[in-house]
């Protein structure tokens, strides 16, 4: 198991590759995703070895029923039940020590943190999530609870890159048209969106400077997880959390 992570002033952050987990074909290895069809057995004993490897509490993590939506959940928790866990994009929190997950496989998982403040947050963004302004509302939800963006430390993770998100022309010019940032090409000449460069674009503009992104391309890697390039496959994830 090949877990990237890093700390910065107390900030842990951290995404996951697909090996080292328990999940057989076409989920192998490490499958991170409750929602995907694969046994919920396997699901949970790759999130306890996900969080052994990072030294949380597996029964410690937050996690989303994702929707491609620009809702956030304030959190101070675990949810327990998981009949409880709400339909949003990205979890915030002013609890130190509780780590917020976000799966992905190929959207850009993004990871924020305010370690002054002590606030947190974990946010969806595929292309549905860039336009609606998930990151935006993530940071919004953050400053509520005191963080600054001038202080915020941003990482994005593994995600489909410009290069290969091919779209149709009218596709990309909707995306552009809110997030010009976003207007890419593929790499053979065909219309693209780049989400992860939309997503630093809008942090940019909302103060956010320390902001860092995976150079992993999940369509080209095949380390991780691609629902473009496998359909039916698992999820990575990434994790949050302050000291």
């Amino acid at each position: 198991m090949t877990i990237g992570q890093h700390t910065v002033s107390g900030a842990h952050f951290a995404f996951t590759d697909r090996w080292g987990g328990v999940s057989a074909v076409p989920y192998e290895e490490l499958n991170l995703g409750g929602a995907v069809g694969d046994d919920p057995a396997a699901v949970r004993e790759n999130r306890a070895r996900a969080a052994g490897t990072l030294g949380v509490d597996p029964d410690r993590v937050v996690w989303m029923n994702q929707v491609h939506g620009r809702d956030v959940a304030v959190v101070d928790g675990p949810w327990g039940d998981p009949a409880r866990i709400p339909s949003v994009d990205a979890v915030v929190t002013a609890r130190r020590g509780l780590a917020l997950a976000v799966l992905t496989a190929d959207c850009v998982p993004v990871l924020l943190a305010d370690p002054v403040a002590g606030v947190a947050a974990a946010a969806h963004a595929g292309r549905p999530g860039l336009v609606a302004g998930v990151v935006p509302a993530a940071v919004e939800a953050m400053t509520a609870l005191g963080a600054d963006p001038a202080r915020m430390v941003a990482r994005t993770g593994p995600a489909v890159c410009g290069r290969c998100y091919e779209v149709p022309a009218a596709m990309r010019d909707e995306v552009a048209a809110v997030v010009p940032a976003a207007y890419a090409e593929t790499g053979w000449g065909t219309p693209a969106v780049d989400v992860v460069a939309g997503v630093h674009a809008q942090l940019a503009g909302l103060g956010v400077t320390d902001a860092q992104r995976s150079p992993v391309c999940t369509l080209e890697s095949l380390d991780h997880f691609s629902y473009r390039r496998d359909r039916v496959t698992g999820r990575l994830a990434g994790y949050v959390w302050l000291d």
